[in-house]
């Protein structure tokens, strides 16, 4: 009696997402809405709030795919050789999370958790690109690319993750915009990882 219960909550959940993302890609989003969601869908209200606390909720499940989508691309890659190499591979994360203004703040906020159970796609996706930069600057596992060594892999790798965050920041802050994300990265990933000059 269960199986068909949860074969049809799991088949609902994925409607509901599919519908998201049809309407984010027609309107964007910040113009998603609830309301227009479960019309769409064919649902109840109350059915997607038991799917979703709200629709922040979604939008994480939605945002943290994509990540992961990217994050997948990159497993598939030879690992950077040079700090152009390197910045290339960061662009698709930027552009996924500076999208629009909601989607940065929704990463931003569900970046950390405050519980296990709080722990979500976005905060698994942010873990697998530390651990995926990590092994990119582990100088045994990747010769080629250069980077200082008197810090440890974990630490560059935070250190991108924080460069990540502040570039698209930067971006939505009206004094700062113009510069485009793939200048901004290099100039601190050169400053943050290369070795230093005596």
């Amino acid at each position: 009696m269960s199986k068909p219960i949860q074969k049809r909550a799991i088949a609902t959940r994925a409607r509901l997402m599919d519908v998201a993302k049809e309407l984010i890609e027609q309107q964007g989003y910040e113009a998603l809405r609830v309301d227009e969601v479960v019309k769409s869908a064919g649902v109840a209200k109350g059915t997607f709030f038991s799917h979703f606390k709200d629709k922040d909720r979604l939008l994480e499940q939605i945002i943290g795919e994509k990540l992961h989508q990217h994050l997948d691309a990159m497993d598939e890659r030879e690992a950077p050789h040079t700090l152009d190499e390197l910045t290339e591979t960061l662009l698709p994360f930027l552009q996924i999370m500076g999208s629009e203004r909601l989607v940065f703040d929704v990463a931003f906020r569900h970046s950390g958790a405050a519980a296990i159970s709080d722990i979500g796609p976005i905060p698994l996706a942010l873990e697998r690109f530390e651990k995926l930069y990590m092994r990119w600057f582990d100088p045994e596992q990747n010769k080629a690319l250069a980077v200082r060594n008197d810090v440890s892999p974990q630490l560059l790798a935070d250190g991108v993750l924080a460069f990540v965050f502040q570039a698209i920041g930067m971006n939505f802050c009206a004094v700062s915009s113009s510069v485009p994300f793939r200048s901004r990265m290099k100039d601190y990933l050169g400053a943050w990882l290369m070795p230093k000059q005596s």
